[in-house]
């Protein structure tokens, strides 16, 4: 018998002075039993850092056809594809030639350089594609739980991720 998906329930107050989006999304974010608590808050920090109405989790690990994340025009098309780890060329030049922008976020310090530089020749050829080093300051492991009250606060392109008595500051750096 498979196992299955563990269910966490999430409720994320989001202020983004840099940009002036202030918004309550009530999140169900299903957890492939191949993922650990990092992946899965990597997952909730891209939605942070992207959020709108339309942005929406996608089956990620368990579907190769669907990135981790994606936000589709009305016509269907995808106007975001957002993809985590180090995916390989072939799946990077798919998400470019299915959707006006992609976003890869890395997140393992030691494996993203090394796949960036292993990479960084060949993304040349992708105008519609940004890599994003994501450094996490704080334990965001402790945060997790089955249902999670955040409140994520962004200003000067630095994310804070508050629940009742933890905290952790979440900062970008663009690869490429």
């Amino acid at each position: 018998m498979a196992t299955k998906a563990t269910i966490y329930k999430v409720v994320l107050n989001i202020a983004n002075m840099d940009i002036h989006y202030y918004d309550e999304h009530n999140l169900t974010l299903a957890k492939h039993p191949s993922e650990n608590d990092l992946r899965l808050m990597v997952r909730l920090i891209a939605f942070t850092l992207n959020a709108n109405e339309d942005l929406v989790f996608c089956k990620g690990i368990s579907q190769e056809d669907e990135p981790d994340l994606w936000q589709k025009s009305l016509s269907g098309d995808i106007d975001l594809w957002i993809d985590l780890g180090q995916p390989d060329e072939k799946r990077i030049k798919k998400a470019c030639g299915r959707s006006k922008n992609v976003i890869i976020y890395t997140y393992q310090e030691g494996m993203s350089s090394a796949w960036f530089s292993q990479m960084e020749k060949n993304l040349k050829r992708f105008n519609n594609l940004k890599v994003i080093f994501i450094n996490i300051d704080g334990d965001i492991e402790k945060i997790v739980d089955r249902s999670m009250h955040l409140q994520a606060n962004i200003s000067d392109m630095e994310l804070t991720l508050i629940n009742d008595d933890q905290s952790v500051l979440v900062t970008e750096q663009v690869l490429y």
